[in-house]
């Protein structure tokens, strides 16, 4: 959710953000963790998503007392809200890092003879190292995708 003209927002502008990356840890960590770990890794991410829905839906309600279009103002935005960081926060870097780790390990799978726990643990660190790299360039994929889309019927 583009908030640059909300002010500030625990969601976007503290350590709590960090929550949201809580699957593409868990995406890098795979090859350490297992799958049920990395689904948790999910639920974090889900659960981050899912409180900022609620905030955002909460505070534009009670900023619309009275007004007309209350209701489908706030839709309006727990449906932006919801979508933006699904996508922004979980499903587009989740993908990118399970991609990443998993194409890295076929490479050095498939072109070294590195043994598996040091193949493991770089395929980790590659896929640690690149999320500070893909957060930007995501988050404005989405925002474009939504001024494009859901954003022409903001009410």
């Amino acid at each position: 959710m583009d908030s640059h003209n909300r002010g500030h927002d625990i969601y976007k502008d503290t350590p709590i953000r960090l929550l949201g990356y809580a699957n593409e840890v868990g995406e890098s960590l795979r090859g350490f963790i297992g799958a049920k770990w990395v689904n948790i890794s999910y639920g974090i991410a889900t659960l981050y998503v899912f409180a900022d829905t609620i905030d955002k839906t909460a505070k534009t309600y009670h900023r619309n007392s009275g007004k007309s279009g209350r209701i489908t103002k706030t839709l309006y935005i727990a449906t932006d809200t919801l979508i933006w960081q699904m996508l922004a926060s979980v499903v587009i870097p989740g993908f990118v890092i399970n991609r990443v780790c998993y194409f890295s390990n076929y490479v050095l799978y498939n072109t070294t003879k590195l043994p598996p726990n040091n193949r493991k643990l770089i395929v980790t660190c590659i896929g640690l190292g690149i999320i500070p790299f893909i957060i930007k360039p995501i988050d404005r994929s989405v925002d474009t995708l939504l001024d494009y889309s859901l954003r022409k019927i903001a009410p």
